[in-house]
């Protein structure tokens, strides 16, 4: 049975929840490498990534690297005399550093691999209209997330599910993957293989333009993408009513697959209610943002604000 020194590697809370079960089943943690302090808010005040905050609360030696080819840093990640390390939503890693452990380093990548490779696979799953994904653990080599398998396992994707709860899912699945697959390399009986051919479906970083909502599109194809965007970042449409331009994140809906005359894009409200025309049926809104507003349901939002005849999202 070997004796493991880990370096954990990650950023966000879906890395916090990994790290916090290693720390909980007793491995030792030789060092933790996350993101630099970034400012954030009004007041520009650093702000600490979640695995800092928890590593800090555990006492864990923590490196922020810039530059993850720097010297300086080699040498402090070789000081740690790690002999495994785990990459857990972190960035892509130099051979120098994914290849310094005797034992190697690995990556959970949340999806099927090889579908999904990229910074977003979980939105990407849902946006596409999937009916499955999982989590995956795999050694790291030199290209992105195309390393040798060592384990899998899957998870149903609900009609209704949207981003921030398969993200839960998909992280404590992960936490138990993570601890099975330290377990194999603990008592030296990893077995691995390739990972197969396939026609890749990419999970490629989310921009702006990435998230807006054509309302062009089939209402299947809309809805999978707002529920595949709530709650971060949030699909996002441009209303015109009342003379006006207003931006707004629409978070909380359902779909209405019915024959209609309306044009693609045309809002109908009633009192209590908000829906939006597009191709084989209508949005049911049932929580929006508007611009410099703050998050609402649907009729508090109609408590304070009339739409204009005729408006439309676009």
């Amino acid at each position: 049975m070997r004796d493991l020194r880990i370096v954990f590697m990650g950023t966000p809370d879906f890395a916090v929840t990994i790290l916090k079960h290693l720390v909980e089943n007793k491995y030792t943690i030789a060092g933790v490498i996350t993101a630099p302090d970034k400012p954030a808010g009004r007041g520009r005040k650093l702000n600490q990534s979640a695995v800092k905050k928890y590593a800090l609360s555990q006492d864990l030696h923590i490196l922020q690297p810039t530059n993850l080819k720097n010297q300086d840093f080699i040498d402090d990640l070789s000081a740690l005399k790690a002999n495994l390390q785990i990459v857990v939503a972190f960035r892509m890693l130099p051979k120098v550093v994914w290849n310094m452990p005797e034992y190697g380093t690995f990556n959970l990548h949340a999806s099927l691999l090889p579908e999904y490779r990229g910074a977003a696979p979980i939105n990407w799953a849902i946006i596409n209209g999937e009916h499955k994904t999982g989590v995956t653990s795999f050694f790291i080599d030199d290209k992105i997330d195309t390393g040798e398998i060592i384990l899998q396992r899957e998870s149903t994707i609900k009609e209704n599910e949207t981003v921030g709860e398969l993200h839960d899912t998909l992280m404590y699945l992960g936490a138990e993957v993570v601890l099975e697959t330290v377990e194999l390399i603990k008592n030296d009986t990893v077995t691995t293989y390739k990972q197969p051919e396939s026609e890749e479906k990419t999970a490629y970083k989310l921009f702006s333009d990435t998230c807006k909502i054509d309302w062009n599109d089939s209402i299947e194809n809309i809805y999978n993408k707002v529920r595949g965007l709530n709650p971060y970042p949030a699909a996002w449409t441009t209303i015109y009513t009342n003379e006006q331009e207003i931006t707004a994140k629409i978070y909380k809906v359902e779909k209405e697959i019915i024959k209609h005359s309306d044009a693609f894009g045309e809002i109908i409200t009633t009192k209590k209610s908000l829906k939006v025309a597009a191709k084989n049926g209508y949005l049911i809104i049932h929580e929006m943002k508007l611009s410099g507003k703050k998050k609402m349901d649907i009729q508090s939002l109609l408590n304070g604000f009339q739409f204009s005849v005729a408006s439309k999202m676009a």
